[in-house]
């Protein structure tokens, strides 16, 4: 396969993962609940690893399309679940710091699977990596098989059968309002994520060519610093849900609106950070530089969207929780493209200060504009925060 063939299908696997969960969504929220949906979902990725895992172009494709399909009924409504878990205990106030729990189980996850995968796909081939996949994903379904049975029932019931549909969505005006917050902070997260995902991209080829990866002696793959984001997210996560839920039980409530404004304003220091260090050298700069920058966005990440996910199941009326999670995640797909348009203003060594100054100013004059408008932004949340 060609490398312009590839990318053109790597790019259509990333719109499609993120546009997928809308309909998945919709779905669950209308006819299959969300406990249906998680392990059809789970099912359907199971499968597409396992098609990955043998040889053949069309196993490759029905792979991807199992993968697609899966993550669309999985990714929104296991979120969902996680918000309803605590609407059911009477615990709201506590959802910001669950869901960053939550982001810490997926982010460990990511790191295991990560390990496991590549050191199989190294040492026997990349089919044996997509087959220990799957095996992970049936492991996981069958733990939520029976660790779910410890969840309220009403947590995974689709619209119209669990009683919390008797407590909200029956204002139609106040419903459009939050909808219309949820799209607001939506748009939010595209310039951070956009700014954000340059770690995968232009971020890891400035690393390759005018980092200085070399510790005594041996130089370190430029694969390995992808490492540092999970393992920062492990690290802090636990530390920032304790933040959040401490200052939630003495009163001190951190709106969702300041959350937002940090998590930005932290990834634009990540990038001021790089911009300086940069700034009238042409030399290559110290490994240190680029952990401390990875550190600021990891914290930025923590800021902001373990408290998105939360926000959405605080705002989306139940008919359409899942759909308006959907709706979330589609941002990611606008991010990716213009992530890959700002990719290209990328040069040479001489001009990475201004490079990185792009992805300051971007989420910082974004955080500006989000505070400037919180007032109105706030009134439409009719109480949530």
């Amino acid at each position: 396969m060609q490398d312009a063939q590839a990318g053109r299908i790597y790019g259509f696997y990333n719109g499609f993962v993120y546009l997928t969960p809308i309909l998945g969504g919709l779905l669950a929220d209308r006819f299959l609940g969300y406990k249906r949906s998680i392990f059809l979902g789970g099912t359907l990725m199971m499968f597409g690893h396992l098609s990955l895992a043998f040889n053949g172009l069309w196993t490759f494709y029905l792979g991807l399309g199992l993968l697609i399909a899966g993550n669309g009924f999985f990714k929104p409504c296991i979120s969902t679940v996680v918000g309803r878990i605590y609407e059911l205990e009477g615990k709201p106030e506590l959802k910001d710091s669950g869901f960053t729990i939550f982001y810490f189980g997926i982010n460990l996850g990511a790191i295991l699977g990560t390990w496991a995968c590549a050191n199989l796909a190294e040492y026997k081939g990349w089919h044996y990596g997509f087959g220990i996949a799957a095996v992970g994903m049936l492991i996981g379904l069958i733990i939520f098989g029976f660790l779910g049975r410890r969840v309220n029932p009403e947590a995974f019931l689709a619209n119209g059968n669990r009683s919390l549909s008797d407590t909200k969505g029956e204002d139609p005006k106040q419903d459009r309002e939050r909808i219309f917050a949820i799209l607001v902070f939506s748009a939010v997260t595209i310039t951070f994520w956009a700014s954000y995902e340059q770690i995968g991209s232009s971020l890891s080829l400035i690393i390759d060519r005018y980092v200085d990866r070399n510790i005594l002696g041996w130089e370190i793959p430029t694969a390995n610093y992808q490492s540092l984001n999970p393992l920062f997210v492990v690290s802090l996560a636990l530390v920032i849900s304790w933040i959040w839920k401490k200052f939630e039980e003495s009163g001190r409530h951190i709106s969702t609106v300041t959350k937002f404004c940090l998590g930005l304003i932290v990834l634009g220091l990540g990038y001021l950070l790089l911009s300086l260090v940069t700034f009238g050298s042409t030399e290559k700069f110290s490994s240190i530089w680029i952990i401390l920058s990875i550190l600021l966005l990891t914290i930025g990440e923590l800021f902001l969207s373990p408290v998105g996910l939360s926000l959405v199941t605080k705002l989306a009326p139940v008919k359409v929780a899942s759909m308006m999670m959907g709706f979330w995640f589609l941002a990611n797909f606008f991010a990716h493209v213009l992530a890959g348009e700002l990719t290209r203003y990328m040069g040479g060594r001489e001009s990475l200060s201004a490079f990185f100054l792009i992805f300051f100013f971007l989420p910082t004059i974004t955080a500006i504009g989000l505070f400037s408008f919180r007032k109105k932004l706030e009134s439409w949340m009719h109480g949530v925060k």
